[in-house]
C-alpha cells in the first residue's frame, strides 16, 4: 500500500526523520514505536501530507507521490492527530458533518457518516452536546471519528489515546481491531509497548529520527539478536538505550 524509500525530514540543521526505508501491506495495522523526539510523528506527517519539504520517495500503490501537494491521495487517507482535532463549541453530530462535507461527502453520504461516526465513537446520547462539555475520553473517541469519517483506506493515528480513561481506551483499541477486521490499513505511532503489541501487525522502531528495526516481535526480537522470551519493551529498550528522553 504505501512505501518509503530513503525518506529524510529536517528542522533547520536537526534531521528529524533520517533515511528511513519501510513498506506498508494494504490491510495491516503498522507500528511506529519510540521514544520521545524520535521522529514518529515527522514520519506520519510526511506520509500523510501534513508536511512537506522531505526528500526521497514515498509511493502509494506502486505510484510515487507527494501527499501535501495531490489532493487527490489525501482523499485516501484519514487522519487522527495527536492535538485534538474537533471544534469544542460545536456539537458532535456539527463536527462530523463538518469534517464530512470537507471529506467531499454529499448530504446523503455526511447523513449516514454521521450516524456511524457516533456509533463508532459511542455517542450516539451525546451526539447533540457541545464538544467542550465532553471527557477527554469523549473527546479522544469523537477525534478518531472524525478522521475515519469517509472510511478512507487507509488511516494515520498519532498517540490517538493519549491522555483516555481505561474504557476509552479500551473501545478505542476494539473499534481500530474492528476497522483492521475491514481491510483497512492503520499507520499507529505510539510509545506504549501494550499498544503495540496488541494492535500492530509488524513494528518499525525508531530513535533519533532513524530505523532500528522493523518486523514482527519475533522478528525484532531476532534483529536485536535477543533471547526468543524477550519481550517487546527488553527488545525496545536494548534497540534505543535507557537514558531518560524529555523532549
Amino acid at each position: 500500500m504505501i512505501q518509503a524509500k530513503q525518506l529524510c525530514l529536517s528542522y533547520g540543521e536537526r534531521l528529524a526523520v533520517d533515511h528511513l526505508d519501510f513498506t506498508i501491506e494494504q490491510g495491516e495495522c503498522f507500528g511506529l514505536l519510540g521514544p520521545n523526539g524520535a521522529g514518529k510523528s515527522s514520519t506520519l506527517a510526511c506520509l500523510s501530507g501534513l508536511g512537506d519539504g522531505w526528500t526521497g520517495a514515498i509511493e502509494v500503490q506502486g505510484k510515487a507521490v507527494r501527499p501535501a501537494q495531490e489532493l487527490a491521495v489525501r482523499r485516501g487517507f484519514g487522519l487522527v492527530p495527536q492535538d485534538l482535532a474537533v471544534y469544542e463549541e460545536m456539537t458532535a453530530r456539527e463536527n462530523l458533518a463538518f469534517f464530512g462535507e470537507l471529506a467531499g461527502l454529499n448530504s446523503g453520504e455526511r447523513a449516514t457518516a454521521i450516524d456511524r461516526g457516533l456509533a463508532l465513537a459511542g455517542l450516539e446520547d451525546r451526539a447533540d452536546d457541545r464538544v467542550d462539555q465532553f471527557s477527554g475520553g469523549m473527546k479522544r473517541r469523537l477525534n478518531l471519528a472524525v478522521g475515519d469519517v469517509h472510511q478512507p483506506p487507509v488511516l494515520f493515528l498519532d498517540e490517538p489515546t493519549v491522555g483516555v480513561d481505561p474504557q476509552s481506551r479500551n473501545h478505542i483499541f476494539e473499534t481500530l481491531e474492528s476497522l483492521a477486521s475491514e481491510g483497512r490499513t492503520l499507520v499507529y505511532t505510539t510509545h506504549y509497548m501494550e499498544e503495540a503489541e496488541r494492535l500492530c501487525q509488524r513494528i518499525l522502531i525508531m530513535n533519533e529520527g532513524k530505523s532500528l528495526g522493523c518486523g514482527t516481535h519475533e522478528e525484532l526480537t531476532a534483529q536485536a539478536g535477543m533471547a526468543a522470551a524477550s519481550t517487546l519493551e527488553d527488545v525496545f529498550l536494548h534497540m534505543t538505550g535507557r537514558s531518560l528522553r524529555d523532549g
